[in-house]
């Protein structure tokens, strides 16, 4: 991202951390640009909050912080007073989008951003000052804290982190508490993925039989051989939002500055929703939810009217809920041999011609595309919605296609070579960059080490330059089929995901992955207190 740097940051008072800096920030993500002063500022309970009326939720969020962890009473006005030290929050229309710029200096703060999200960026950040470059008297009801100047901005403008939530039910506690921590690292893609193979977790109105059936399965797969485990908990497991918990979790993200992109599975992945409606499946047999993980036993007819008329009915509804631009349709994984077994599939793609599954796939994902697009939203989808070929089950000859992908598409790469994602960048596609062995979060540590998951750059080497504005951002992924409790998911999150927000925000040439760890302590600190059970330093440091 591009912006202009005013003079003032060019003088000797405020450089780039580029150059020899002999205190780190402890700020996560890292600051673009900081510089620190010599004076001291104290914050007492007679320093005043000086909002606009723009940035007051911003100023309510600082008020509250000062007085939830320093007892700290501070009063808000949107008055200016000469005779007492302030925190004021001012309008620079010169900032990007995302960004502020953050004084601190013996006469008071200063914030200075361009509209609401970057004033609730500098806040996080100086909660993070405060929280770890400051002294607190409790006696004395003071904050020193040290001159610094920040100018700041995100590298990239979608850094997102996903909850798979088909396979274990986590509930509404545990996503509020991912939202708080991701807007502390100022990430704001919540990338929610809620329907699978194994549980469909939305309540959709027209459809109920989604969630009586679909969100219950009779046991789950367990056991150390994962993937080719015998094992079975032989306990149920269920669970589903309803619209109205769906909303309130929408509504709790807004506040945050996150955006919700909810994923729909189609047209693979739908075998908890062909197990709640018979008639959605290439076999039309009556099967249950899976208890195994893995890829399921059947797939959407896609070319039956009344499946393509379900599927817009499900978009309807999701539409309604969710303000997202994006709609993520999945698209992975999908097993051609059902399409290639059924008479009537066969019928329709000589009728069409289409002469591969490939064909069919990206032709009915084009259809949603535009569906999409005359509801106002977008398509996002896995890579398989360009035809890729990524896997040893699909034979080369039948993901050939000569569709093109409705271009309007966003494509979340996660597998593959730089030629496929060369391909999608030269045919004009943005790509948010997920490549599983960077960014999985179900993978352990001794797979991906935290070093490993830092050293992650979106825009790969080999990419020509024409085509790096095409990489949009990232997405970190927490896959739940291994992960059944909550403090299995805290350990595989915590600490990487504040590697993935320092990735998405810091330009790659002011990243340090030393200055980073000494910066996560501070974050450490804040993840015991609010009970969230992190993977500790002694145990990075072995698997790093």
């Amino acid at each position: 991202m591009k912006y202009k740097i005013l003079p003032l940051f060019i003088s000797f008072l405020f450089i780039p951390i580029l150059t020899t800096n002999s205190q780190d920030i402890n700020i996560i993500p890292k600051p673009q640009y900081f510089s620190f002063g010599k004076s001291t500022l104290i914050i007492n309970e007679n320093t005043l909050i000086i909002s606009i009326q723009q940035s007051n939720k911003s100023a309510e969020i600082l008020q509250k912080y000062f007085k939830d962890d320093y007892n700290l009473n501070l009063k808000s006005t949107e008055f200016q007073s000469l005779k007492k030290k302030s925190i004021s929050f001012k309008v620079d229309e010169s900032l990007a989008n995302e960004g502020y710029e953050l004084s601190i200096s013996e006469d008071g703060i200063t914030i200075c951003a361009l509209d609401e999200k970057g004033w609730f960026y500098a806040v996080q950040s100086l909660i993070q000052y405060c929280s770890s470059n400051s002294y607190f008297s409790k006696y004395e009801k003071l904050i020193k804290l040290k001159e610094v100047r920040i100018k700041d901005a995100p590298r990239f403008k979608w850094r997102a982190f996903m909850l798979d939530e088909a396979r274990y039910f986590k509930g509404m506690q545990q996503v509020k508490m991912l939202l708080d921590e991701m807007a502390l690292l100022k990430m704001n893609v919540f990338h929610w993925h809620l329907v699978d193979d194994q549980g469909w977790r939305i309540e959709i109105k027209k459809y109920p039989k989604l969630t009586e059936i679909g969100s219950k399965r009779k046991s789950t797969q367990i056991g150390p051989l994962m993937w080719e485990s015998p094992m079975q908990s032989a306990e149920p497991h269920e669970g589903f939002y309803t619209q109205k918990e769906i909303k309130e979790v929408i509504q709790y993200a807004k506040e945050r500055h996150i955006t919700i992109v909810p994923e729909i599975e189609m047209p693979g992945h739908s075998t908890a929703a062909i197990a709640s409606y018979s008639w959605l499946g290439t076999s039309k047999k009556e099967i249950e939810v899976p208890i195994k993980f893995g890829v399921g036993k059947d797939v959407y007819d896609v070319t039956n009217p009344r499946v393509t008329k379900f599927l817009k009915d499900v978009l309807d509804e999701v539409i309604a809920l969710f303000p997202s631009e994006v709609i993520h349709i999945g698209g992975d994984e999908v097993k051609y041999n059902h399409w290639k077994s059924s008479i009537s599939v066969r019928n329709y793609m000589k009728e069409k011609e289409l002469k591969t599954p490939a064909d069919l796939q990206v032709y009915f994902t084009n259809n949603i595309s535009k569906y999409l697009q005359s509801k106002g939203r977008r398509m996002m989808g896995w890579n398989e919605i360009m035809g890729h070929n990524l896997h040893f089950y699909q034979n080369k000859e039948d993901t050939k296609t000569t569709q093109k992908l409705a271009k309007e598409s966003i494509v979340h790469f996660w597998k593959g070579d730089i030629d496929l994602i060369s391909t999608a960048a030269s045919s004009g596609y943005e790509i948010v960059n997920s490549l599983h062995s960077y960014t999985y979060l179900d993978y352990r540590y001794k797979n991906l080490p935290l070093s490993k998951a830092y050293s992650f750059n979106p825009i790969p080497e080999k990419l020509a330059k024409k085509h790096h504005d095409k990489i949009i951002g990232l997405g970190a992924q927490m896959w739940g089929e291994w992960i059944p409790t909550n403090g299995e998911m805290h350990f595989r999150v915590f600490p990487r995901i504040a590697a993935y927000a320092e990735i998405g925000w810091t330009k790659n040439e002011n990243k340090n992955f030393k200055s980073f760890k000494s910066a996560l302590k501070n974050l450490q600190k804040r993840w015991k207190k609010k009970g969230i059970y992190f993977a500790d330093n002694e145990f990075v440091e072995k698997n790093n």
